[in-house]
């Protein structure tokens, strides 16, 4: 009888433990704050449900465990002071994550906030995944340890880019061209350095800012580009700024290679059309026509349901860290997955990922890749329903597109 009655007790202590497990899920909302309105808003609203189209597949396949994750969209309108506002409202809501990519200057709003605001609320404490923001003081001088940045910065990016530039000897004459803001200065910065360092004999003829989202005709822009001699255009461009720079080039019978960091992204794959063929490159941090075409899938399967296409793996790989650090964890508190996100290495679409602790600075491999037209080995996906799609030319593996970092982190105690 004794023996029944302990096993029956035992019987009770695992289902009141199973219970307990359920009832301590939760449901994780994080805030996206970025434009979904303006001259931006088709960008922004590609990356938002990229947020959720992975967040369902996440949730599915229980990444985080019994938690799931909610992905929902505040509209900053691509500006600093609406981005704070809509920071404020999210946290006034309850929310204690929030992402955002689109600015730099957006995000060094963001950080000072959020560092003040959980200085100033012990236990209500907010972290801040920056998924697309990369002006390298992010993870230098102003690193956080409330800032986690998924995409690779821009002397990552620029580093892979002019490596690759140096080989073609056809390179005589670069026109630098940006929008006029952390970015973009950054962008020209290591631009103008790199080529220095790995071919001095590059004559730089132009070096352009303009006004973020407010040039509607770039042919002004391009007439000095023709009137300066330049085979090639480097730029940091993106949404309807690249997408109008590309149109007005092909207008205008432009006649040099691009160089860019977006031109995958929303609204230039149209723009450029055929003239951009074997002409514009752009560096990422993965390549849908990859060796093995990871991610088919899941770009197969988003095309399916919102008929656009996912080239952000950025969010893909964020919510894969953050499920990870929330399932070892057992918690959902932004310090415990903060803590747990450091050092933490994953097998991504992109191959192995490492969360690097030192700054918050995520080490991955890099795609440099050419517009080209689909065949059935190499461009198998196209883009934008144009029958072109990006051809991989090169992948940097983490090891080597890694750069030092002068971060000096102050953490928390836990």
């Amino acid at each position: 009888m004794k023996h029944k009655a302990q096993l029956k007790l035992s019987a009770l202590a695992l289902t009141m433990s199973l219970f307990a497990g359920v009832a301590h899920a939760e449901n994780v909302k994080i805030a996206v704050i970025d434009p979904l309105s303006g001259s931006f808003a088709a960008l922004g609203e590609n990356q938002l449900r990229t947020w959720q189209f992975v967040g369902d597949l996440a949730n599915e396949e229980k990444w985080a465990g019994e938690h799931t994750l909610e992905f929902v969209g505040f509209d900053n309108k691509a500006g600093v002071q609406d981005s704070l506002s809509q920071l404020k409202r999210a946290i006034d809501q309850g929310y204690r994550y929030v992402a955002q990519a689109n600015g730099s200057g957006v995000a060094f709003g963001l950080v000072d906030a959020v560092n003040k605001h959980n200085a100033r609320n012990p236990g209500k404490e907010v972290l801040y995944i920056n998924h697309g923001a990369i002006d390298p003081e992010l993870t230098n001088g102003k690193c956080s340890f409330w800032q986690f940045s998924v995409d690779s910065n821009v002397d990552m990016k620029m580093q892979a880019l002019v490596n690759h530039l140096a080989k073609n000897k056809d390179v005589k004459k670069v026109y630098i061209i940006g929008q006029n803001y952390a970015f973009g200065r950054a962008v020209s910065k290591a631009a103008k350095e790199m080529l220095a360092e790995k071919r001095p004999d590059v004559e730089i003829v132009g070096d352009d800012l303009h006004p973020i989202g407010e040039v509607k005709d770039f042919s002004p822009y391009v007439a000095k580009i023709i009137a300066s001699g330049a085979d090639t255009i480097i730029t940091g461009n993106w949404g309807s700024d690249l997408a109008l720079l590309i149109k007005s080039a092909r207008a205008s019978g432009l006649d040099a290679d691009f160089y860019t960091y977006y031109a995958v992204l929303k609204g230039s794959p149209t723009a450029m059309g055929e003239s951009g063929l074997e002409r514009v490159k752009y560096v990422g941090v993965w390549n849908v026509n990859n060796e093995e075409y990871k991610g088919k899938d899941l770009v197969e399967g988003f095309k399916q349901k919102y008929d656009d296409d996912l080239t952000w793996l950025q969010a893909y790989s964020a919510v894969a860290l953050l499920s990870k650090a929330m399932k070892e964890t057992g918690s959902v508190d932004p310090t415990d997955v903060a803590f747990a996100l450091e050092g933490m290495e994953l097998d991504n679409l992109n191959g192995k990922i490492k969360m690097r602790a030192s700054d918050h600075q995520l080490q991955q491999a890099l795609y440099v890749a050419t517009w080209s037209k689909t065949n059935d080995t190499t461009v198998q996906l196209e883009q934008e329903g144009t029958g072109f799609g990006w051809r991989t030319e090169e992948v940097i593996p983490a090891s080597e597109a890694e750069l030092p970092t002068i971060c000096e982190m102050k953490r928390p105690k836990r």
